[in-house]
């Protein structure tokens, strides 16, 4: 299915109807240049009675999609950020009152800049998600004052030869969620930037461990 009636164009595909009952429902957010197409296989992959909500980002940056501006590679616009990870926040309340999933039950599924936008949610608007897997994810702003994460569950997936994301950065982040009181891991993968077959293994048992949330 496919709606621009609400703020971003995105897809939303409910369970198979031949698929055992989940409760579950993965958020998509594809890197930068992607769409909402693109995580797609990936979420089937990973939990494939999960209904899938998958969306696009509304900045272009040369005409390739993001969900928020950055000044340069790295570089974030702060504000910008802000404001994108708010309106990504409330039309994901009102994609759950739409569609009828569970928002409490909610992971979000992040690649690149998807992931970034996704570990803003978390510590801005941490009611949006159950919890995350952050492919390839940075530091998107430092909290003033750290949100209680106490009933989240975050996986970083990171590379150990990533020229984007340094390894001082995916700790960076790593300290920050566990300041939060999260229960987050931070698993390295024999790759650079890109998603890896490992990448997938990693997230779906993580998913399987973590299937109580």
């Amino acid at each position: 299915m496919k709606d621009t009636d609400l703020d971003f164009i995105h897809r939303f595909i409910p369970p198979d109807s031949n698929a055992k009952e989940s409760e579950l429902t993965l958020l998509l957010l594809h890197g930068t240049g992607g769409n909402e197409d693109d995580l797609i296989p990936l979420g089937k992959e990973l939990a494939p009675n999960a209904s899938i909500l998958s969306v696009r980002g509304k900045v272009l940056e040369n005409g390739m999609p993001r969900f928020f501006r950055r000044l340069e590679e790295g570089v974030f616009d702060i504000e910008d950020l802000k404001i994108r990870t708010d309106e990504l926040a409330e039309f994901i309340v009102k994609s759950s009152s739409a569609y009828m999933f569970d928002s409490e039950s909610l992971i979000a599924v992040g690649y690149s800049n998807g992931a970034n936008i996704a570990a803003s949610l978390l510590l801005r608007r941490p009611e949006i998600l159950a919890g995350a897997i952050l492919f390839r994810a940075m530091v998107p702003f430092i909290p003033t004052v750290m949100p209680d994460l106490s009933k989240k569950s975050i996986i970083l997936l990171e590379g150990l030869y990533d020229p984007i994301v340094s390894k001082a950065e995916a700790e960076s982040l790593l300290e920050i969620f566990t300041k939060t009181q999260s229960s987050v891991t931070l698993k390295w993968q024999n790759s650079g930037h890109n998603l890896t077959q490992e990448d997938i293994v990693a997230a779906k048992n993580w998913l399987e461990s973590n299937s109580d949330l």
